[in-house]
């Protein structure tokens, strides 16, 4: 494992544009990208051993153990191309499972060197979430940043345009409220770890990425 090898691990509730930033900020710095998300996709669809035991545990409509997790993310950090570090979005979840990925990456001469939280208020959370509206033909407009020529009707076939449970209002709270709470303690674990550095995420998508690439020169 190359020593000079760094781990970034992105945090931020739903519609602060983690993902997105975790993505520019990989490609920038030449590191892999590592999306939990993607990686129980991959073994999912792969059949997988460690897909095979998540989907078991999915069907019984259970949580997938913290130990299933951190095997997936292991072997996807023993590749070649994470030869260089990674860009972790969505994991750690929680203070077990950061303590679990410090002696995974302790076993490669690797720490966690940077831990990034984009940081949004929570009105402009929801301003961004639930101003989402579809068109039954699958096209999206945003209320503020893509909004239809006119009010609520598809600008292709005029039909109305409907809100999914998930993007409206109290449902969107409800997200960012369930963030904070399961994530509050990771925060502080890696504020106390002196790894936490805050990013203001109201501004530009580009002052953003700015900022987080001095946040982790």
């Amino acid at each position: 494992m190359n020593e000079k090898a760094t781990y970034i691990v992105m945090l931020g509730p739903p519609g602060a544009g983690k993902g997105t930033q975790a993505k520019i900020l990989a490609e920038k710095l030449g590191l892999v990208h590592v999306s939990t998300g993607d990686l129980f996709r991959e073994n999912l669809s792969q059949e997988t051993e460690l897909g095979k035991l998540a989907s078991s545990f999915m069907v019984r409509g259970e949580l997938v153990p913290d130990d299933v997790t951190i095997a997936m993310v292991k072997e996807r950090l023993s590749r070649p191309d994470c030869a260089r570090g990674a860009v972790m979005d969505g994991f750690p979840r929680t203070p077990a499972q950061a303590g679990a990925f410090e002696t995974l990456l302790a076993e490669i001469d690797g720490k966690v060197d940077h831990v990034p939280f984009i940081s949004v208020p929570n009105d402009v959370l929801v301003e961004r979430l639930s101003g989402r509206w579809m068109s039954h033909s699958g096209r999206v407009y945003h209320a503020l940043y893509n909004p239809p020529k006119v009010k609520w009707v598809d600008d292709v076939d005029g039909s109305p345009l409907y809100q999914r449970e998930d993007d409206k209002p109290e449902t969107v709270l409800h997200r960012i409220k369930v963030y904070y709470d399961q994530t509050s303690p990771l925060i502080e674990f890696y504020r106390q770890a002196g790894t936490l550095v805050e990013i203001d995420g109201t501004k530009e998508i580009e002052q953003v990425t700015e900022d987080l690439l001095e946040a982790v020169a």
